[in-house]
């Protein structure tokens, strides 16, 4: 499957195809200059597999782990970038999931004020949200994605081959990012996730489509495009609040989104949900380092912090809330009161 994320002035492919890795020369230029970005975590088997089509290659590999999305890695990645003389013809790939996706972009988008970014989403995570869309940023200390630039990839390369050797963990909190998305826009994309099987490539693919059409209509984040943040606003309080990182992304945005669920019926069916994807319950985190990091979130202004609110499966609407305002639904035990 093949589909086009279409923004002035620039059009590029988002691929959806099995083993589409092993047929980079298909897709991309493989004679370019290239520097190969990917974490320690990712299985050999698929950096041998990209760098073996590259004629002109040369690699970055870093911590695996949020906390390495930071200043003093994309430091590294510029150095080495400019040591293997990378020039405004070269290009950067990301192997790998979301931080893989945001550094490398971020690397892209400020190396010789930007230079070509292609994105081999291999999590779930990446593949259904981040990997599409453009939005590239590293962390500073606890405050998360508040460094960063809008630089949309030349392609998308998404094999759902690689989730063979991912685990099972990963998988599902990555699947919470689709489900944000058929909260927000698709009633039939929940009931996907009641089925007794997932299709996990229908899951993506629609995922995919729906952030599509959403960046096309709002690129850079002025309107439509701020509802998919829902979740997000606590959801990063909370990831942040854990110096050791106890909690993954998708985890965090799961307890994130059901503060913002205004529906009782609705929570109990996406409770339900996420207890079919051993998403854990996260109600040990620091109140007040959380409250503080959501007080400082980018999405925050004079006003306020403008919230995404649900109250049907693919109906949102938007709400500026006060700290205040947030630090009392932070309160809510979320998981006592709605759980069957």
């Amino acid at each position: 499957m093949k589909l086009t994320v279409s923004l002035p002035g620039l059009s590029y492919p988002v691929w959806i195809e099995k083993d589409c890795l092993s047929h980079l020369a298909d897709k991309l230029d493989t004679q370019k200059k290239t520097m190969l970005v990917y974490d320690s975590g990712i299985p050999t088997k698929w950096v041998d597999l990209v760098t073996d089509q590259l004629a002109d290659v040369s690699c970055f590999c870093f911590e695996q782990g949020e906390g390495s999305k930071n200043i003093k890695t994309y430091e590294h990645l510029l150095i080495t970038m400019s040591n293997a003389k990378l020039n405004r013809k070269s290009q950067v790939i990301a192997l790998g999931g979301g931080v893989t996706g945001d550094l490398a972009g971020f690397a892209a988008a400020t190396y010789m004020r930007g230079i070509d970014f292609i994105n081999l989403p291999t999590t779930v995570l990446a593949q259904v949200d981040s990997s599409v869309g453009g939005k590239t940023a590293i962390d500073l200390g606890p405050i998360k994605n508040i460094v960063g630039a809008f630089w949309q990839p030349k392609a998308v390369l998404i094999d759902p081959h690689v989730l063979e050797t991912l685990d099972v963990r990963q998988i599902h909190a990555g699947l919470v990012e689709a489900l944000k998305m058929g909260l927000l826009f698709d009633a039939d994309l929940v009931a996907d996730f009641e089925q007794e099987q997932l299709d996990f490539v229908k899951i993506i693919a629609r995922s995919i489509d729906l952030k599509r059409i959403v960046v096309e209509q709002d690129e850079k984040e002025s309107n439509l495009r701020k509802s998919l943040n829902f979740g997000h606003t606590i959801g990063h309080g909370i990831e942040g609040s854990f110096a050791n990182h106890d909690y993954l992304h998708g985890e965090c945005v799961a307890a994130g989104l059901l503060y913002f669920l205004t529906d009782p019926t609705l929570r109990k069916r996406v409770l339900n949900i996420l207890n079919r994807l051993d998403t854990p319950q996260i109600d040990n985190f620091d109140f007040d380092l959380a409250s503080s990091l959501i007080a400082n979130d980018k999405k925050g202004n004079e006003s306020g912090i403008d919230c995404v609110f649900v109250d049907k499966p693919g109906h949102f609407y938007f709400q500026t809330l006060t700290p205040t305002q947030i630090d009392a639904l932070l309160k809510e035990d979320i998981y006592e009161k709605h759980v069957r």
